[in-house]
């Protein structure tokens, strides 16, 4: 029997967190396991309950979501925690310095229910929560900027296989694509990724959007870029 998803709440709108979990709780498969009212306190809880999955409000008092994920994705006891970023406003300004601090990806507070759900399950296995058409939206309004390879790891520790996986993942291809797309099989394309994460230290695939950016592997204006898909 499959171990239900564990998740906590951290969100400083009481009727937020018990809208979420009222649609949690109603879920099989899905247990919260606590809720938290600021990130300091979140980030308390996450240590003490151990969570699969955190949904994090950007904007709280004391401590912002973005910091509270700062310090989940810097704490080795963590490691295994995925946090996903509650945000009102789509795309601001938050959600790459998010993304930056190590979360695995962000929902709308108005998502669908069953995408908020859907969301859950995804981080929960170790994906990003990031579809082909964020990851675009995200290219052309937030990392149209130099590159900062003051702060990006080295590329010279990936292979060009490597580089070209990493390159193509921050274009939004899954798997699957990205093995159609360099004529190899999915499972190879999964193995490359693996090992690109390893060595760039990366939480998961949302961290190798970042670091592609950042160092410069790929840019908004990139030529060849994977097309558009709908």
């Amino acid at each position: 029997m499959t171990s239900a998803i564990r998740v906590v709440l951290v969100d400083d709108q009481t009727l937020m967190r018990a809208g979420f979990r009222a649609l949690l709780d109603a879920e099989d498969g899905i247990e919260v396991v606590g809720e938290a009212a600021d990130g300091s306190a979140g980030v308390a809880l996450v240590r003490e309950c151990l969570p699969d999955v955190v949904l994090m409000d950007v904007q709280m008092p004391v401590t912002s979501g973005i910091e509270a994920t700062r310090r989940i994705a810097a704490d080795p006891a963590l490691a295994a925690v995925r946090v996903v970023m509650l945000t009102n406003y789509g795309l601001d300004g938050y959600v790459f310095e998010a993304l930056r601090a190590g979360a695995s990806g962000f929902l709308l507070k108005d998502s669908e229910p069953e995408d908020l759900l859907t969301g859950i399950a995804v981080v929960a296995r170790g994906d990003a929560l990031l579809s082909p058409s964020v990851t675009r939206r995200l290219i052309g309004e937030f990392v149209a900027r130099p590159p900062d390879r003051a702060t990006a790891p080295g590329l010279e520790c990936l292979t060009p296989r490597e580089r070209e996986v990493t390159a193509l993942a921050a274009r939004g291809l899954t798997n699957e694509e990205i093995a159609g797309h360099m004529v190899i099989s999915p499972f190879t394309a999964k193995t490359h990724i693996s090992r690109a994460m390893i060595k760039l230290g990366a939480r998961d695939r949302a961290q190798l959007v970042v670091f592609a950016y950042e160092s410069g592997l790929v840019s908004a204006r990139t030529p060849g870029a994977a097309p558009e898909r709908t």
